[in-house]
């Protein structure tokens, strides 16, 4: 069994949509989407919803979204072409907190001094 894989980050392009009858005759649709995965190292990621995932799924630009996906890779004609299918996404404002938030101190309490973060050694890698 695979693992699941998942990509975070901000709808910033949708693509036109495609459509088109397959050979044993039933209609399709796929709706390609550009997310932005922001951060340090922001990488743009081309994906697609197929069929009724549109409808069960509805995206626009700006929506920050958990996508759950599967990456195929296909041979035609001596060139290999890859996509990646989503099949979950999850909305920003679905996803559970994952820290509590803190709670703050009396307006009289003097602020607390925070130590200078240390860098890893791993902080300057390009990678």
């Amino acid at each position: 069994m695979a693992n699941e894989l998942t990509i975070s980050g901000r709808i910033v392009s949708v693509l036109p949509l495609q459509t088109g009858t397959s050979k044993s005759g039933h209609d399709w649709q796929k709706q390609e989407y550009i997310l932005d995965t922001g951060g340090q190292f922001p990488r743009k990621v081309c994906f697609s919803l197929f069929g009724d995932y549109l409808t069960k799924f509805p995206l626009q630009v700006g929506n920050d979204v958990t996508v759950s996906i599967d990456i195929e890779s296909r041979e035609w004609n001596s060139k290999w072409y890859t996509e990646v299918r989503a099949w979950n996404v999850t909305y920003a404002s679905q996803q559970p907190q994952l820290q509590a938030q803190a709670p703050q101190p009396a307006p009289s309490a003097p602020p607390q001094p925070q130590p200078a973060p240390q860098k890893q050694a791993a902080d300057n890698l390009p990678f």
